[in-house]
């Protein structure tokens, strides 16, 4: 559907050349929602504006189903656009526009005939929950609201693509809670590509099929958000997962040794995280039944990525040196991902 290859964006200033974009190449699928995520200044919004050319490459082409949008004049990418829409972080609507207006307008720039208009504006304010708002202007409604104009006015060329940068930044937790769902929905109800840009991983976790990392302008790790949050390789990466899932170990931990062979008074921290049905099943329980060892837990979280549940714990466990081994690969075969931490004193799991 969309495919970036060995893109590169250079801008002059004053210093010299700025490296925005090094050699990026991505593919997204059709129907998928692709997240990419960085922090500030990493590249990203560069990247989405050279997907529909609003920046054009330094280097490099941008496929979208199968037509090098790089090669195309001025008059056809107008044309290719109609079928890309964006919406944006400050909603970028017309202020003396009504919200009618602001939906209809890049239908009137197309020349749509008026009926087809109030039709399709009509259909496009029940899609985004403001059949009441025909009337009202942008003064009167609240950010949510205002996005979910944005969002309506960027379907009205009714498009294949939806680009949105950074495009729930600007509001409340709730309310972007509520416009995730919404582009969830959309993607669903209209079989949409939706390529989302943004610096918080909870966005990336609610609604993403497959994220990318941006760091200083190159891709520093991509692949299915599920796995990336799993098995995070970069520290860019780990970083943004980190403010979700607590990676730190149980504060009476932090300063003490930890060793990687078994010490005299020392238990053994592990970290263990669960997908799918095994952060629903009792298996520390069976366990401790099953094998003679112990297992204190230090900390456990459960949460949701999209749709599969994923169950985090720091435990400590004793027992010899051959009960525990056998005690970890039962957990391996029950599909527990393990991450042995180190030995430490055991005194200070008592003391936590």
């Amino acid at each position: 559907m969309i495919d970036l290859s060995h893109i590169e964006k250079i801008y002059d200033s004053p210093a010299g050349p700025v490296h925005a974009l090094k050699d990026i190449s991505l593919h997204i699928n059709k129907g998928e929602i692709f997240g990419i995520i960085g922090l500030s200044g990493a590249g990203k919004s560069t990247l989405v504006r050279c997907i529909n050319l609003l920046e054009r490459p330094t280097k490099g082409k941008v496929t979208i189903d199968g037509k090098d949008m790089t090669a195309m004049s001025e008059a056809e990418l107008r044309t290719a656009r109609k079928g890309i829409g964006m919406i944006f972080q400050h909603f970028n609507l017309l202020s003396s526009a009504t919200v009618f207006d602001n939906i209809a307008f890049p239908l009137q720039l197309s020349n749509t005939p008026k009926k087809d208009i109030e039709k399709k504006v009509k259909e496009l304010l029940e899609l985004v929950g403001l059949s009441d708002k025909a009337d009202q202007y942008p003064s009167q409604l609240s950010g949510g609201q205002k996005q979910r104009v944005g969002i309506a006015r960027a379907l009205a060329s009714e498009p294949g693509i939806l680009l949105c940068d950074e495009a729930t930044s600007a509001l409340d937790p709730q309310t972007t809670k509520s416009i995730l769902q919404l582009i969830k929905d959309i993607n669903h109800k209209l079989k949409l590509t939706v390529v989302v840009i943004t610096h918080e991983m909870q966005v990336i976790k609610e609604i993403c099929d497959k994220v990318a990392v941006i760091d200083k302008g190159v891709i520093a790790e991509e692949g299915q958000v599920l796995d990336v949050f799993i098995n995070p390789q970069q520290p860019i990466t780990k970083e943004f997962i980190s403010v979700l899932l607590s990676n730190d170990l149980p504060v009476d931990f932090r300063k003490a040794a930890i060793s990687r062979q078994p010490i005299q008074d020392g238990t053994l921290l592990m970290r263990l995280t669960f997908i799918g049905e095994t952060a629903n099943d009792p298996i520390i329980s069976n366990l401790v039944k099953k094998y003679n060892v112990s297992a204190d837990l230090f900390f456990g979280s459960l949460d949701d990525i999209k749709g599969a549940p994923f169950g985090r714990l720091i435990i400590g466990m004793d027992g010899s040196e051959a009960d525990i081994e056998a005690a970890t690969n039962y957990l391996n075969e029950q599909k527990v991902k393990v991450e042995v931490i180190g030995y430490v004193r055991r005194h200070s799991a008592i003391a936590h």
